[in-house]
């Protein structure tokens, strides 16, 4: 700048256009990282596509009771009381003072509230140390924290895909019998 402000405005009077395009350049030079911020958003929703239906989640608040039936491809949250049958592509989670009364179709289920219900083919359950479950279970793999409680069978472990010994399952019931 010390070029344009001493040497051009005493030398001749063309060289002082020349200065002002530096100007400008300085300021788009100040202008371009705000622009590179917006491209850098730009990215995050392309990125978002891909895995948008497995980060889509509803939740129901702790203060609400819906009746009826839950049926998409996102994942479920529940904090209040839901009477239905959820079946969704996604997980559901029931959380600590939730009430979730009906059949359950999910990718992963995780259970910290309570679920009156049967678990049908879920990939993974996960039941933690205030969860409750009155109801049968069916999935891949199943944890069940202490302090847990669940009434009825769990049938977990076996891989009904392949033809073989497993077939149905009717032999790979493990019961879990009363209140831990």
């Amino acid at each position: 700048m010390s070029i344009w402000k001493d040497p051009t405005a005493k030398q001749s009077p063309s060289p002082s256009p020349a200065p002002m395009p530096e100007m400008k350049e300085p300021a788009r030079l100040d202008m371009p990282p705000s622009f590179a911020a917006e491209p850098a958003r730009t990215p995050p929703p392309a990125t978002r596509s891909e895995p948008e239906v497995m980060r889509k989640e509803s939740t129901i608040a702790a203060d609400i009771t819906i009746e009826g039936k839950i049926d998409g491809a996102g994942s479920v949250r529940i904090h209040g009381k839901f009477k239905g049958d959820v079946n969704v592509q996604g997980d559901l989670t029931i959380e600590a003072g939730a009430k979730v009364t009906g059949g359950v179709h999910a990718d992963k289920v995780v259970i910290s509230g309570e679920l009156e219900g049967n678990i049908e083919s879920a990939s993974r359950v996960e039941l933690l140390t205030t969860g409750t479950v009155i109801g049968d279970v069916k999935a891949a793999s199943m944890t069940v924290a202490a302090g847990a409680r669940m009434r009825g069978q769990a049938d977990f472990g076996w891989d009904d895909n392949k033809s073989g010994k497993s077939g149905k399952s009717n032999g790979g019931h493990s019961e879990s019998g009363g209140n831990a």
